[in-house]
């Protein structure tokens, strides 16, 4: 399976499978709510190994949570970009997960020392069919412009952050609108990826 064009460094922490994937349909899909915090103290570790390996002078920094506040020196100011949920999907749900996860991911990580914040610079601009049973190919061809920026982004740093990522598509459709409009897209954080062949 093809990695799609234009997609940054994905970092995940666990294959979208048996518990790990228990708990984000429970927390998605069936309003288990305070699965929020959980589920972004793992989005920011993988968010926290995006913005280590996209800062400059990277190598042979110590890396992770390390209860010290030099793990994150120099990773500078950054910005989590949640890939938003359709209207009607917020509606059905009753909440969005992944801005969610993305709150606590942010206080996990000001926590640790890195300076971070959440920016809901995306907005879905049309309609797309559900990506459940498409193919990557299918996945790109239904995101192509599916996103507009409605924040101020250039010169931000930034990591998109979803809950899992299957293809790619999603995440790299939603990278393309940021750096369209001067974003600096170092990474994408997840909390699973599904098991595939990349």
């Amino acid at each position: 399976m093809p990695v799609p064009p234009g997609l940054p460094p994905p970092w995940t922490v666990s294959a979208y499978e048996g518990p790990v994937q228990a708990l984000i349909v429970a927390h998605k899909e069936r309003g288990r709510t305070g699965l929020a915090r959980p589920l972004g103290q793992a989005l920011a570790m993988s968010a926290l190994a995006a913005l280590e390996a996209g800062s400059p002078g990277s190598a042979g920094r110590e890396r992770g949570f390390s209860g010290s506040h030099s793990a994150v020196e120099g990773l500078g100011v950054a910005v989590l970009v949640p890939v938003p949920s359709s209207a009607m999907a917020v509606r059905e749900r009753g909440h969005d997960a992944t801005r969610r996860m993305a709150s606590f991911a942010v206080r996990e990580l000001r926590a640790a020392g890195v300076r971070v914040t959440r920016v809901d610079a995306l907005r879905q601009r049309r309609r797309v069919a559900d990506q459940a049973g498409l193919s990557s190919a299918a996945r790109a061809v239904n995101l192509v412009g599916a996103f507009e920026v409605v924040a101020p982004m250039a010169g931000r740093r930034v990591v998109v952050v979803d809950d899992v990522i299957t293809s790619g598509a999603t995440s790299a459709e939603a990278a393309r609108a940021l750096r369209a409009a001067g974003a600096d897209v170092v990474g994408v954080a997840t909390v699973a990826a599904t098991p595939r062949k990349w």
